[in-house]
């Protein structure tokens, strides 16, 4: 399974693909969409747009994995960051995968075991579950990668309870 995890932002767009592979992680391409400040706002959504469309061709991840929509205290940020998941959305639908949503707390807990996890405690945790050398920087790449992380731990957890389920049904 290859997920491509997007961490929405509008300084910084992380964005981490990675596959499983005989039970382990491998990190495929991670990095950040950086925007400059001078930009206006449709040019910054056509650059996240261009890029993540590029990230997706190149690596060919088989689906998209955000954060879900959180609580924010400034209503202009909320919107901007509404318009960046947005486009994120738009560019993993238009080359045909499906997106998936998770919450902060569910990404931390997949990836830290501890749902209110510190930044920092997220990126350790993604270096060491992806063996890179270093923990990723920005930590906005950092997230990305844990994004796609819980997508593969929570659909692993998934598959394990269906069969469970279809053992059961049939003895």
């Amino acid at each position: 399974m290859r997920v491509m995890g997007i961490d929405c932002g509008s300084e910084y767009t992380g964005y981490g693909v990675v596959e499983e592979q005989d039970r382990q992680l491998l990190c495929c391409a991670m990095g950040a969409v950086k925007l400059r400040n001078k930009d206006s706002m449709a040019q910054k959504l056509q650059q996240i747009f261009s890029e993540l469309t590029a990230i997706i061709a190149e690596h060919q991840p088989e689906l998209v994995a955000i954060e879900d929509v959180f609580y924010a205290v400034n209503v202009k940020s909320a919107l901007k960051l509404g318009q960046v998941r947005g486009v994120a959305m738009l560019a993993a639908s238009s080359n045909g995968l499906p997106v998936t949503e998770y919450s902060p707390l569910s990404i931390k807990s997949a990836v830290v075991g501890y749902g209110r996890a510190e930044k920092s405690q997220v990126q350790q945790m993604v270096m060491r579950l992806l063996h890179l050398p270093a923990p990723p920087e920005p930590a906005d790449t950092a997230d990305a990668l844990a994004i796609a992380i819980c997508h593969i731990h929570t659909s692993a957890t998934l598959q394990r309870y269906k069969k469970v389920r279809v053992q059961t049904t049939t003895s």
